[in-house]
């Protein structure tokens, strides 16, 4: 674990969240840019479009831990305190596409068209920014011995949930061994990377590449979530909130996947 990598000039730190969140970005906007430009879509609006989404991801990844973790809010303002708890990726991925609805509707961008062109860029983003939760030590696993099993040192989320419930020896400087669900997700990132881009090459309508990550991104992260253990992720019931977000979006891209084929099987193959 290292939250924070280096400290630059006048005592900055530099987080390695952030680093990997801003490395994410920057790929994923050019990657996405230069997908929409094969795809037909004018390069400069579908740079503007990528700032539309990255805006509503962020907003959306903030107000989604906040709604499920009202608790540690006293104020409304506090909601802006980016540094007062965290954010939550399923809210970015949520409030990424209403900002790419805004904008597709508002300049007349096929969205379906373009979000077959940011869908690899968000596989990119996971695989880059769960990195940073790794260094950072936050979203970690259940307890586990198994052979990737790692350990968090003292001061880290898991050592101090641990030590809260009485789990570590007096003297411990590690927490016990987790599942590092970080890095589960990373490679997640990495699979989705490549099977969506298989799925963009065969595709013969615009939305087979967004519901192909939305399906496979929801039913691992369901599966991924059974051996989470940071507590502040919201619950209903035994699910957790992403449990529950990640069992709608796989419904409905289930849905759209299944309209797309019965487009698909009426649209006549170019030859």
């Amino acid at each position: 674990m290292r939250p924070i990598l280096v400290t630059l000039p006048f005592g900055l730190p530099l987080y390695a969240y952030g680093l990997m969140l801003t490395i994410s970005v920057i790929a994923g906007r050019l990657l996405a840019v230069r997908l929409a430009a094969r795809a037909g879509i004018d390069a400069k609006l579908a740079d503007r479009c990528a700032l539309w989404t990255f805006a509503g991801a962020i907003v959306g990844a903030r107000l989604l831990y906040v709604v499920t973790n009202l608790d540690q809010f006293d104020h409304v303002l506090e909601i802006a305190a980016w540094w007062k708890g965290g954010v939550v990726a399923y809210g970015g991925f949520l409030g990424g596409l209403a900002g790419a609805i805004a904008f597709c509707r508002i300049h007349h961008v096929p969205l379906l068209a373009w979000a077959d062109c940011v869908a690899p860029s968000l596989c990119v983003g996971l695989a880059v920014t769960r990195l940073g939760c790794f260094l950072g030590g936050c979203d970690f696993g259940r307890e586990w011995n198994g052979p990737l099993a790692v350990r968090f040192p003292a001061g880290s989320p898991a050592f101090v949930q641990h030590t809260s419930l009485g789990l570590l020896p007096p003297g411990a400087t590690a927490s016990l061994p987790v599942h590092p669900t970080q890095l589960y997700e990373s490679l997640v990132g990495v699979v989705l990377l490549f099977f969506v881009l298989a799925v963009r090459r065969r595709q013969r309508v615009a939305g087979h590449a967004l519901a192909a990550f939305a399906m496979g991104y929801g039913v691992l992260r369901y599966v991924i979530e059974i051996v989470r253990a940071d507590p502040r992720r919201g619950a209903i019931g035994p699910w957790s909130t992403s449990q529950i977000i990640a069992l709608g979006t796989f419904v409905a891209a289930s849905v759209l996947m299944f309209m797309l084929r019965r487009k698909g099987a009426t649209t006549p193959q170019a030859v």
